[in-house]
């Protein structure tokens, strides 16, 4: 069976304004995340891909453009079942003001009982993706060969919904996944099992560093606000891209 490529898209403008977009229409790319696009044909160098499949998401098909340029004889296929999740009313709003709403802590420590008002369960979402995956494995395969390798392109919460599959993971422990904006997933389907091959692959290891040490000023600041600091760099930044799913504190935007 083929060897799936998931890359989620690039950092667009609604992650860094902090919003849930959901399938808002018109959430581009921003800077980084045009930059991450650029790079992605360059990292998959020498990787024979039978198949481009994109979310129809704008965000997604900005991420695989480049690619798509660059591999011409590769038409971009949509799939709306790798779509975001529909987050129905929650869409578009502020991940900080979410983060009060009772529902969230269910996303959070509960997300197969999860449905968003106006919107999906996330149990449905991650069925249409899985499902997307095996029609997928079975027309890859039948016309390409058992060895070949593929590529889709999707959301931070379908991403990691597929790999808990994989992985035969209950969805209630997804949150524990984490795959950052323009990583690469791979999963190898065999008969048997899959097998998780690659994992948020983005080739930047420097977030896995420990936190700047806040200065004395910075200790006393968070002391009186009850914040943390460096919140920004190393260990904290690594954090601060686990949270930029919805499951895992708002947001697989």
């Amino acid at each position: 069976m083929p060897t799936l490529i998931l890359v989620r898209h690039g950092r667009s403008t609604a992650n860094t304004a902090g919003l849930l977009a959901g399938w808002t229409p018109g959430v581009a790319l921003d800077e980084l995340g045009l930059e991450q696009a650029a790079a992605l044909p360059g990292r998959l160098a020498g990787v024979p891909l039978a198949a481009l499949v994109s979310s129809p998401l704008q965000r997604c098909r900005e991420t695989l453009a480049p690619l798509a340029e660059a591999r011409p004889e590769l038409p971009v296929q949509t799939d709306e079942r790798i779509g975001e999740c529909d987050y129905g009313d929650w869409s578009g709003r502020k991940l900080a003001d979410l983060n009060d709403e009772p529902l969230m802590a269910t996303v959070q420590q509960h997300p197969s009982a999860a449905v968003f008002p106006g919107g999906e369960s996330m149990r449905a979402m991650q069925a249409r993706a899985v499902d997307a995956v095996r029609d997928w494995n079975a027309r890859v395969e039948a016309e390409h060969g058992a060895d070949a390798v593929y590529l889709m392109c999707s959301h931070g919460d379908i991403v990691k919904a597929v790999v808990a599959d994989a992985l035969g993971m209950h969805l209630d422990l997804f949150q524990r996944i984490a795959v950052g904006p323009c990583s690469v997933t791979a999963i190898r389907y065999t008969p048997l099992r899959p097998f998780l091959v690659r994992l948020g692959e983005t080739g930047e290891l420097g977030s896995l560093a420990p936190p700047d040490e806040p200065s004395e000023a910075e200790r006393d600041g968070a002391a009186e606000t009850g914040t943390e600091t460096g919140a920004g760099t190393g260990a904290g930044a690594a954090a601060g891209t686990a949270a930029e799913s919805v499951a895992a504190v708002g947001g697989g935007t």
